[in-house]
């Protein structure tokens, strides 16, 4: 395929300019995180324990690989709502898969095959069809719930082999699997984002679609792989929650959707498009999470957790709203 019909150089500048002002927004973020764990290792003397930092790393995995996937969808101003019920259903799948007899490793490959499936259902709905994003995920996130429930007809699924927990559960060198798990998604999806041709391609059918493709860029395959991504990552942190509960619940993941929009929100991802990075979701997961933890042991009201995720959203989209050029 050709690359697409752009003055020279003008990618690489934008190039520069996205990792610039991400490089900014992921300092600014690390000194929040870190004013924050000041401020709770002087409140309260169980936050600054090796426990406590160990149980934050796990809490905030899960979360951190859903936000990046959703990141992918977002660059296109696009969104995917169905996240939530998607680890709910994957975390059945591969459950069920177990509990029939299958090895561990086929069921997870099995469990992520389904991923990409629902990644792709949601891509020709948006592309094929023409149903806005938002419609489309929505619709899949109420079907979803009912595929995982029917499955199990509300029950939940134990007896799982002990190998299988010991993914999420166990840890290497003193680091929690399901950090290494996100180590293990995040590079590869940096790499893919920042330095590839689909990366940019990526950017430019965020930042105008009707541009991109009148400069060559295959519109369709760069939307289909951004919601295969999601959808895919949402599967693997469905594999990863069963594994550490040690149950398949069909609900797990309910408002989880939010969570990970939110993540993305925070580390940078413009919900106008085109602007996002894989760094950015990873802090804002681990923000959110550290804001959780923080309230748990202070004993706040856990509502209020909800209030000030939600008032960061409006405050982080009415900026980024303020900074984009006025038309």
């Amino acid at each position: 395929m050709p690359e697409p019909l752009v003055a020279v150089g003008a990618p690489a500048v934008a190039a520069r300019r996205r990792l610039r002002f991400a490089f900014l927004l992921n300092l600014t973020l690390l000194g929040l995180l870190g004013l924050m764990w000041a401020g709770l290792s002087l409140g309260t003397d169980s936050f600054a324990t090796f426990g406590n930092f160990t149980n934050l790393l796990r809490q905030g995995s899960i979360w951190a690989i859903m936000a990046v996937g959703q990141t992918f969808v977002i660059i296109t101003a696009g969104i995917d709502l169905s996240a939530g019920a998607v680890v709910g259903v994957a975390g059945t799948v591969v459950a069920l898969l177990m509990k029939s007899g299958v090895p561990v490793p086929l069921a997870i490959l099995a469990t992520l095959g389904f991923g990409v499936a629902v990644g792709w259902v949601h891509a020709f709905g948006i592309v094929r069809m023409g149903l806005p994003p938002f419609i489309m995920t929505l619709a899949s996130l109420t079907a979803l719930r009912g595929i995982g429930l029917l499955m199990t007809n509300g029950q939940t699924i134990a007896g799982l082999p002990a190998e299988f927990s010991a993914l999420a559960r166990d840890s290497s060198f003193g680091i929690p699997n399901l950090f290494l798990a996100v180590i293990a998604v995040a590079v590869p999806c940096h790499l893919l984002l920042h330095h590839s041709r689909w990366g940019r391609h990526l950017y430019a059918v965020g930042s105008n679609r009707e541009a991109a493709r009148l400069s060559g860029i295959r519109v369709t395959r760069v939307l289909y792989l951004a919601y295969i991504l999601s959808a895919t990552l949402s599967a693997l942190a469905g594999i990863l929650t069963t594994a550490r509960i040690g149950i398949g619940v069909a609900t797990t993941g309910d408002g989880w959707e939010l969570q990970a929009i939110a993540s993305s929100v925070i580390g940078g991802a413009s919900l106008f498009g085109a602007v996002g990075s894989v760094p950015g979701p990873l802090l804002g997961a681990m923000l959110l999470t550290t804001i959780n933890n923080g309230a748990n042991l202070l004993n706040i009201n856990p509502f209020w957790q909800r209030i000030v995720t939600g008032g960061l959203i409006v405050a982080i989209v009415y900026l980024d709203q303020l900074r984009r050029p006025k038309r």
